[in-house]
């Protein structure tokens, strides 16, 4: 398929989740959901009530992921969920065992909203965990038997850590949203280094809440960023504020592949905004989260993950080719996000 933007980094995944647009699609925004949402729905396994924000990745043949269990008593921890194509899942019972670094077991307090990064060799699991306050918890596994726990890479309070695929320049990069103790009514996206995955520095903001009402409360990383042939294309999620309550919608960006605290492109209208009803109610109503996508490099296809409604797992696709070119014709850069550097 000749395309003229090209997704890097990706291989082939020729048994990437995929539902062609609907014909008529009436949606500005070149992203579509699965005609069957949502792909995980309530109480799925005994004693977990709801899965949602979670991530996924090719594995094997199939695909495994990493998944945010709301248990009966009201407290997320972390499962493991297995796939032959992305899109029914069997889900462990039990939770994912972590160890420490002397091998010994190690029971986060809780632990919600995981992204699930392959970088070379290693799978690294990134959620929000109970360090003194919300922090950000990491671990890293190779064959999804053995879970290491690394260090917390930042102090309280911060969320939405999302580990970009590669090294850029030798070292690690990973963006964050530092928050407070509580419900956060406000948050900008910073990234931040690392030689070794443990000492982090040269925090660089990356970009505020934006002027579109949309995203005017606060902003965070969604899934890992998506290397293309026009930057990395980030797909992230932006709160608005009603008479009921927060709404969360999805968004997109490009940042430099080289710097990317510097944004190319930043659409000013949502990609994804809660329309459907698994989406408008549930245990927290009018919520889009994503937390993972696949991509095939060989058609440019995209499958988004999102939490829909802090209750259910649900599906949406694009085409690199697409979304960028929406990215693009949309795009309003503020001058705060276009030069890197200590401000």
């Amino acid at each position: 398929m000749d395309q003229t933007v090209r997704i890097l980094g990706a291989g082939s995944l020729p048994n990437i989740p995929w539902e062609d647009r609907p014909v008529g699609d009436s949606h500005d925004a070149p992203v579509w959901r699965f005609s069957r949402n949502p792909v995980i729905g309530r109480n799925p396994v005994p004693g977990v009530a709801r899965v949602f924000n979670s991530a996924a990745v090719p594995y094997g043949d199939g695909y495994l992921a990493v998944l945010r269990g709301e248990q009966v008593d009201g407290v997320p921890h972390l499962y493991l969920g297995r796939s032959p194509d992305g899109i029914h899942w069997r889900i462990d019972p039990e939770r994912i065992p972590f160890t420490d670094g002397q091998g010994r077991p190690f029971a986060p307090g809780y632990a919600y909203d995981p992204r699930l990064v392959r970088v070379e060799d290693t799978y690294y699991i990134l959620w929000c965990t109970d360090f003194y306050g919300a922090a950000i918890g990491m671990a890293a596994t190779k064959d999804f038997q053995t879970f290491t726990r690394l260090e917390n890479p930042f102090i309280p309070f911060n969320r939405n850590a999302v580990l970009f695929p590669r090294r850029i320049g030798g070292l690690y990069k990973l963006l964050s949203r530092p928050s407070d103790s509580g419900h956060t009514p406000f948050g900008d996206i910073f990234v931040s280094d690392s030689p070794d995955m443990v000492f982090w520095g040269r925090h660089r903001h990356v970009m505020s809440r934006g002027v579109a009402w949309w995203e005017s409360v606060k902003i965070g990383g969604g899934a890992a960023p998506i290397e293309t042939t026009e930057g990395w294309l980030l797909f992230y999620h932006g709160v608005s504020s009603t008479c009921n309550g927060f709404v969360y919608s999805i968004g997109g960006a490009l940042l430099e592949i080289d710097e990317p605290s510097r944004v190319l492109y930043r659409c000013r209208n949502f990609l994804l905004t809660p329309e459907e009803p698994y989406e408008e109610r549930g245990f927290v109503p009018n919520v889009c989260f994503p937390c993972a996508t696949l991509e095939d490099a060989d058609t440019g296809r995209i499958a988004i993950y999102y939490g829909a409604a802090d209750t259910c797992v649900a599906l949406a696709f694009t085409t690199a080719e697409q979304i960028v070119a929406y990215i693009k014709a949309h795009s309003e850069v503020c001058p705060s996000d276009t030069e890197p550097g200590l401000r």
